[in-house]
């Protein structure tokens, strides 16, 4: 489909998609980097930064903005999602899983602008290719359950 300008729609949708997506597995990335070391993720965010070529990746900032924002946030996220994973501690869960739901609580509750659908497809796409054969479905229900808990 195209609009009058001759540009497809579906493509315009698909390339923005994509930038979120690289934007939040950079997120991904510093968060599964400060969980693994046990280091603050603002500390690791910023060599991140400090490491990355130039020009800048594109959808930069909503990388920063996720990876700041689970810092800020991390206490409150991570008690919905010990709240809402049944039978899960924290701390069993495979460390791609645990930063995956991190990031995509933090889009649920604290990032108005993102659809809850799409918070939880983008989490359980990620787990699809980078975590466990199970991680899809784990993480689609306890992100299904707290995006109901958050729309009350």
């Amino acid at each position: 489909m195209s609009n009058p300008r001759g540009r497809s729609f579906t493509g315009d949708v698909t390339s923005t998609m994509s930038s979120r997506r690289k934007a939040r597995k950079r997120a991904l990335d510093v968060l599964y980097e400060a969980d693994l070391r046990q280091a603050p993720i603002t500390d690791v965010l910023e060599a991140y930064l400090e490491r990355l070529p130039s020009p800048r990746p594109e959808q930069l900032d909503y990388t920063v903005s996720l990876a700041e924002g689970v810092a800020r946030q991390l206490d409150r996220v991570d008690e919905l999602i010990a709240s809402y994973a049944e039978g899960w501690t924290l701390d069993r869960m495979p460390v791609i899983d645990r930063n995956l739901a991190r990031i995509a609580v933090f889009e649920l509750i604290y990032r108005d602008e993102i659809d809850d659908a799409v918070a939880i497809t983008e989490a359980v796409e990620l787990a699809r290719s980078l975590s466990t054969e199970d991680s899809p479905r784990f993480l689609n229900g306890v992100l299904g359950r707290i995006a109901e808990y958050a729309s009350r």
